[in-house]
């Protein structure tokens, strides 16, 4: 990548010098540009000579090196500024390329800068170590022991980004191998020390055999201590100072003892190893059981292809087919417990029936649970299953704030937070409480690095972009040391990882979609010090993967009762209800009233600011006829299981949308809304952009008052519509903006449980919609 670089900024040199000629204009910003950036560039290509070659000292920042670093840093702040003034957007991005190469030169010298300061810390932590050690090590010695293996650990780490061998070795014989020596020599110290006590007390109790059996082990580590400390000199051959007692030892050294050295550099290979993580997840599947053995097959061809793997899920197993309705997560739990699911953030609709179904979900699960901000102490269900702990040896069926997982030798620490608005759109409870999901990421992150542990997994259930005061964008900007977001709640297709560079260190995001139509994959490498170095993913379409036999065994036994279900009575109509395809896209119909009007009312109970109610027309599917209303006749209606949406609209806002509803009118649209909480007229003979004339919205009882452009209103729709589909921008852009909460609820569910509720239901349509063409 480097020497790519290197040539790319000689070529942009030699364009830019053409560019500048043919540009007179710019030629006088451009050249002065140029130059400063020129003068960057000189500047960083020279730093290496100050560490490339080591002083006769060893690793040190001289004068000289402190200096032009700080030049150099000068240098690249002032072509960044002068950069900025270049109005050729041409010129502009060449000169942008040549100094991003500086950029890198300059933080190549700016890791061996770091690394020597932190170098020359620990080795004064070394001497003071040793200064202090005596026969009698106090509790205060053992720990200040421990500390310092965990200080020689983590600048193992960091000098491993210095990239010249010969610099990393000085560096480990003036730093590195005095701090490992000094803790080998303590650790046979100590034990020796544990012996010379028992002799003291053998003799104390005129016990001869045993103070002479305790005395010669104590000498036997004596010889092994010095040994080992003359094998552990030769493990850095360059350095004179060290090597000299080496080469008498090497020859007659003791087999076990070079047993010991190969197992040392091994360790201190593994130290510099970088390490490749594969994540494979889901969210939002919302009882899909019929879809759950096409994404076991995948699972397991993932898991295959492989090795280190994580099966994570985001939340949002609970409601939205009729499995769940009959078989309260029972039927997904069964089938995740074979795809062997690693762990589980709690979603939002774990929560719709209180939590006695999600204890029981929990108690049967083969995989633990984790989350941090959601406070079960208080709730009779959950508070024996939860603890409010990080668990590095975390049990299926119990839940936490965090866990550690082992993954093929490293640990990786897995966070779990829940969005706060569960306490308002679903029903956890009195007793359950959700905390400040930033101010308790920062505590988890807190504690894992605390463990040393450098690789942390944010599971979360609290949307990419959502508007609802959670989400997983801010997360990442506001908390360091998150390596990888796996996310939910919003729904959000991310085809590729979303990757985050604000901090010092990156963050991926990932999301699934919903209702297991994809699987998951994330392929993460980190560095030494536990930083995302390189990343890919995808989303793996399932439809077109054979089904999994085992769980297909475990779908075919719930299946029955559920077709069972959808013959069951759900309501009366007394009239037809009009689904037709060339009427809901084209004018106001009853049907297109009562699906609005029930999502309406449903919004209304989570917010009750909410005023208007809107559904694509393309997302009604089917007409039901005059009688009884069965489940599987809503279902034909509404087959995608579109979730309920909540924006905050600027009247101009929803006019502009009415006016991409109608804008191909009479013609046929998907795009084209049917309404509750409103009425509008438009005229179809006019201009597209230009057709609505009139928009009414209704208040308290049946007053209806003209849209006000400027005022804020609360507008429900379904997540579909919400977040751009059918080619709405505008409600697209106010999604961008995080203006949209979602409250979930799946549609025909809602549907379903208004028509029971209202059973008077009219033939035509209300005057919601007029076309005043037709009128003429």
């Amino acid at each position: 990548m480097f020497k790519s670089k290197a040539l790319t900024a000689g070529i942009a040199a030699a364009v830019l010098s053409s560019g500048l000629a043919a540009t007179p204009a710019s030629a006088a910003t451009g050249t002065f540009a140029s130059k400063t950036v020129h003068k960057a560039e000189t500047l960083a290509s020279s730093l290496h000579r100050y560490y490339t070659n080591v002083t006769p000292n060893g690793p040190e920042i001289t004068p000289e090196f402190e200096a032009r670093y700080n030049l150099t840093k000068d240098a690249i702040e002032e072509g960044w500024d002068v950069i900025n003034e270049v109005s050729s957007p041409r010129i502009k991005r060449i000169l942008r390329e040549r100094l991003e190469m500086a950029v890198e030169r300059q933080m190549r010298a700016a890791y061996y800068f770091d690394a020597v300061r932190y170098g020359e810390k620990l080795k004064r932590a070394t001497n003071d170590f040793r200064a202090q050690y005596s026969e009698t090590p106090s509790k205060e010695m053992q720990s200040a022991y421990f500390d310092l293996i965990d200080q020689t650990e983590n600048y193992g780490k960091l000098v491993g980004k210095v990239y010249r061998s010969n610099v990393r070795e000085a560096m480990g014989s003036e730093y590195i191998l005095p701090a490992k020596v000094a803790y080998q020599l303590v650790g046979f110290d100590l034990t020796q020390f544990k012996y010379n006590l028992k002799a003291d007390q053998a003799i104390s109790d005129n016990d001869k055999e045993a103070a002479l059996k305790m005395i010669e082990i104590s000498e036997k580590l004596e010889e092994k201590d010095q040994e080992i400390t003359k094998a552990l000199l030769a493990l850095f051959p360059n350095s004179a100072e060290l090597k000299k007692d080496a080469d008498k030892v090497e020859e007659n050294i003791d087999p076990a003892i070079m047993e010991e050295i190969e197992r040392l550099k091994e360790e201190i290979d593994a130290a510099f190893a970088s390490f490749d993580l594969s994540i494979l997840h889901s969210n939002d599947t919302h009882a899909n059981v019929e879809k759950a053995p096409k994404r076991i097959t995948a699972i397991k061809e993932m898991r295959e292809a492989k090795e280190n793997s994580l099966l994570l899920d985001a939340g949002d197993v609970f409601s939205g087919t009729l499995y769940f309705n009959e078989f309260k997560g029972q039927a997904d739990l069964e089938l995740m417990n074979l795809a062997g699911y690693d762990a589980m953030v709690y979603g939002n609709h774990e929560f719709d029936l209180g939590t006695e179904p999600l204890a029981r979900f929990v108690e049967k699960a083969e995989f633990p649970f984790v989350s941090a901000n959601v406070d079960f102490s208080n709730d009779a269900n959950m508070k024996n299953l939860h603890s409010d702990t990080i668990s590095e040896a975390p049990e299926n069926g119990k839940s936490y704030s965090a866990i550690v997982k082992e993954v093929n030798g490293e640990e990786v620490g897995i966070i779990g937070l829940t969005t706060a608005e569960t306490a308002t759109i679903s029903s956890p409870g009195e007793g359950v409480k959700f905390e400040d999901y930033i101010a308790e990421a920062k505590k988890a992150v807190a504690e894992l690095e605390g463990k040393g542990i450098n690789k942390i997994v944010a599971l979360t259930h609290i949307g990419y972009e959502d508007g609802g005061g959670d989400n997983d964008v801010t997360l990442a900007k506001e908390v360091e040391g998150l390596d990888v977001i796996v996310g939910g709640h919003s729904h959000t297709r991310l085809d590729e990882p979303v990757f985050d560079k604000t901090g010092e260190e990156p963050t991926v995001i990932v999301q699934a979609y919903q209702y297991s139509d994809f699987l998951g994959s994330l392929d993460v490498e980190f560095d030494y010090m536990g930083k995302v170095i390189s990343h890919e993913g995808q989303l793996i379409d399932v439809s077109a993967k054979a089904d999994d036999a085992e769980a297909m065994e475990i779908v075919n036994k719930y299946k029955p009762q559920i077709e069972e279900v959808k013959n069951e009575e759900v309501a009366e109509t007394p009239v037809a209800l009009d689904g037709a395809r060339d009427n809901v896209r084209t004018k106001e119909t009853n049907l297109g009233n009562l699906i609005t009007d029930g999502m309406l009312a449903k919004a209304k109970t989570i917010d009750p600011d909410t005023v208007i109610a809107l559904q694509n027309g393309g997302g009604i599917r089917a007409s039901i006829d005059q009688g009884t209303i069965t489940m599987g006749e809503i279902l034909t209606v509404m087959p995608f299981g579109n979730s309920l949406a909540i924006m905050d609209l600027k009247g101009s806002e929803i006019k502009e949308a009415l006016e991409h509803s109608v804008d191909t009118a009479p013609a046929q649209s998907g795009a084209f809304l049917q309404v509750a909480g409103m009425k509008f007229t438009y005229d179809s003979t006019k201009p597209a952009g230009e057709r609505v004339t009139d928009v009414q919205v209704k208040g308290d009882g049946d007053a209806y008052a003209a849209l006000d452009p400027e005022k804020m209103y609360k507008v429900a729709t379904n997540t579909f519509t919400a977040a751009g589909g059918d080619n709405y921008t505008v409600f697209e852009n106010a999604y961008g903006e995080g203006r949209v909460s979602e409250p979930g609820y799946v549609d025909w569910e809602t549907f379903s449980e208004y028509v029971k509720t209202n059973p008077e239901i009219k033939e035509g349509g209300e005057g919601r919609i007029t076309d005043a063409a037709s009128q003429q």
